[in-house]
């Protein structure tokens, strides 16, 4: 049964310019004394996926990670097989003493606030979600509409066969934002060119994810776009298998399928994670909603670009440029990507 698209969207190095995109929408900072970096201890709480999922836990994990090599923490990490896991997750963390929790992905919301509300003396920092009103508690928030739309864009210029497609890993507020920009930069590229979408209700299905795409390339795609984590790695497998274009999230995907990857939207959770650790040691902790766009680099396209043309590359830092500029407005609600495209797409 297709689903359409719901709801409005509520709305990591590059740390300088970071911080000074998100200071208008956070609150005042908590202070508790500073410490060095030797007796700073993060630890940082994984959704489903694993740790080597080649997505969002992985690019948060190498956040950490160099929070680690160059401020001198302590850094660890605790994986979540189940969202049964999240809540013993935090708890573990703080009995550990650890002086900031982060929270990778809009899943583990509901444990964190009650996590934060029972500790309101424990610093929290949550990734993809802005529901958290809580003074001890940032929420990391990334404007990934505009990567997808470029790498839509990309894809909308190399199609050949005028037909695309995107495997979702959950359909919802958040998570949706990828799918509108991807369909918006496709069809502002390419008037032409037919979407399919999927919904492929898991983030660390690999199988099913592999699945949807053969679906799709069965019926005409010949470039996939994935935002789902570990299950896009069945995504991006099956597009290796066809001999089609895949293109990745959240990290420059290309290592993963040289051949086969021909971009990447990249959201810069390493930098966000980055980011609110060197705040936090530097008792600049500040709660609220904190946004990573593309202008502050906080979301781009891959770097990598040797299977693209320099006609498509150029077409894209153009519009790249406009979107910083304000001259192109990304839709990022469906409200907003109605408004412009209609009611035209669905996810299976």
């Amino acid at each position: 049964m297709k689903k359409k698209f719901l709801a409005v969207v509520l709305g990591a190095a590059m740390t300088l310019s970071m911080a000074a995109c998100g200071a208008g929408d956070s609150k005042s900072s908590t202070e508790s004394g500073s410490k060095s970096g030797s007796d700073f201890k993060v630890g940082i709480v994984l959704d489903v996926g694993g740790v080597n999922d080649g997505s969002f836990n992985q690019t948060s994990w190498e956040g950490l990670q160099k929070a680690e090599k160059e401020l001198g923490i302590k850094a660890s990490y605790l994986e979540s097989d189940s969202d049964g896991d999240y809540a013993a997750n935090i708890e573990n963390f703080i009995d550990d003493d650890c002086d900031l929790i982060i929270c990778v992905g809009y899943m583990l919301a509901d444990a964190t606030k009650t996590a934060a509300e029972e500790n309101p003396d424990q610093k929290f920092a949550i990734i993809d979600d802005a529901t958290i009103d809580l003074d001890n508690v940032a929420c990391l928030m990334f404007e990934q509409e505009q990567a997808s739309y470029l790498v839509g864009y990309v894809a909308g210029l190399t199609t050949k066969t005028n037909n695309v497609g995107f495997v979702l890993g959950m359909s919802n507020e958040t998570m949706n934002q990828f799918g509108y920009g991807y369909y918006a930069g496709a069809i502002d590229a390419n008037p032409n060119v037919k979407v399919q979408g999927m919904n492929a209700n898991s983030f660390a299905d690999a199988a099913t994810g592999k699945a949807d795409a053969n679906s799709m390339i069965t019926n005409g795609a010949d470039i996939i776009f994935h935002a789902a984590g570990g299950t896009g790695l069945g995504v991006i497998e099956a597009c290796q298998e066809a001999g089609i274009y895949a293109i990745g999230v959240d990290s420059d995907q290309s290592s993963v399928a040289p051949k086969t990857v021909i971009t990447s939207a990249m959201k810069r959770v390493d930098s966000a994670v980055y980011d609110i650790v060197e705040k936090t040691m530097d008792d600049k902790f500040q709660s609220g909603v904190i946004t990573y766009d593309l202008a502050s680099e906080g979301v781009d396209i891959a770097p990598t670009q040797d299977l693209l043309s320099q006609d498509v590359i150029d077409k894209v830092n153009d519009v790249k440029q406009q979107i910083v500029d304000g001259k192109i407005t990304v839709p990022k609600t469906q409200k907003d990507f109605e408004a412009k495209y209609g009611d035209v797409y669905e996810l299976d």
